[in-house]
């Protein structure tokens, strides 16, 4: 009886866990690692998606410092967008991503904010009186030492001769979201964020646009994870890049490429 049986059963636990593994691949939603600044347009283009029938990606904003260092200690995901090259190009040197699947696909600008209420002009050019202009109060950025949106602020402030006079007065965030709430809740009168962080908070308004030759181009690449067997991040990363994702983050202020 057990010759018999056996084979049997093997042949039913086979099929059983094809079946698994296929539902599995159908139906699990892929987590998305996506920079803080995303998160509206990342949050409108999974909502698009999931209105197709697919499962609503799982989405885990942070600063794209953060994500990277959490995807090289085996934290997981499947999908990561980053909000710069260099560390979307860390993570690859640790062969931590699928290379062909690495492509940018936003752009964005950089700009300085006031709160909404604030009467402030300032012209922003080589040797401009940043310094005055915050009075007794702090610039706020993402850490410009770590975090893209605060590397790019400090390349801006370097180029244009303003960073050593406001070096010692900065309310270093932890990502560029955190910087744009002090300045709407009035606690920094100026702040640095990408343009598209701006347009999402009424609280705050625009001084002006950093030059791009300030600082290097935003670039947003996005990549598949290795670690990744989710059939689903395929296709969203395929959504993401098609003509009606792009046109979901260009409604949000996004440049595409």
């Amino acid at each position: 009886m057990f010759r018999i049986l056996s084979p049997l059963l093997a042949v039913l636990l086979l099929v059983l866990g094809s079946c698994s593994d296929a539902g599995h691949g159908r139906d699990e939603p892929p987590l998305v690692l996506a920079a803080a600044s995303l998160q509206e347009a990342m949050t409108a283009a999974a909502d698009a998606w999931a209105g197709k029938g697919n499962p609503k990606p799982v989405l885990s904003f942070a600063a794209t410092s953060a994500l990277a260092r959490q995807i090289e200690a085996g934290g997981g995901g499947d999908i990561f967008v980053s909000a710069d090259e260099k560390w979307m190009r860390e993570v690859a040197e640790k062969d931590l991503i699928v290379p062909d699947s690495r492509t940018s696909f936003l752009g964005n600008d950089l700009v300085l904010i006031a709160p909404a209420n604030s009467n402030l002009a300032i012209q922003i050019a080589p040797g401009f009186a940043l310094g005055n202009a915050l009075g007794n109060g702090r610039l706020a950025m993402a850490d410009p030492d770590a975090v893209p949106a605060g590397r790019y602020g400090k390349q801006a402030l370097v180029s244009l001769g303003v960073w050593e006079a406001v070096s010692g007065r900065i309310a270093s965030a932890e990502n560029v979201r955190v910087a744009l709430a002090l300045v709407s809740r009035g606690e920094a009168p100026l702040g640095i964020v990408y343009a598209t962080d701006a347009m999402a908070e009424p609280g705050v308004r625009v001084i002006g646009t950093f030059p791009e030759n300030s600082h290097t181009p935003i670039r947003y690449p996005l990549a598949l994870l290795k670690t990744s067997d989710n059939s689903n991040a395929k296709a969203f990363r395929l959504f993401l890049l098609s003509s009606e994702g792009r046109a979901i983050f260009q409604s949000f202020g996004f440049s595409v490429f």
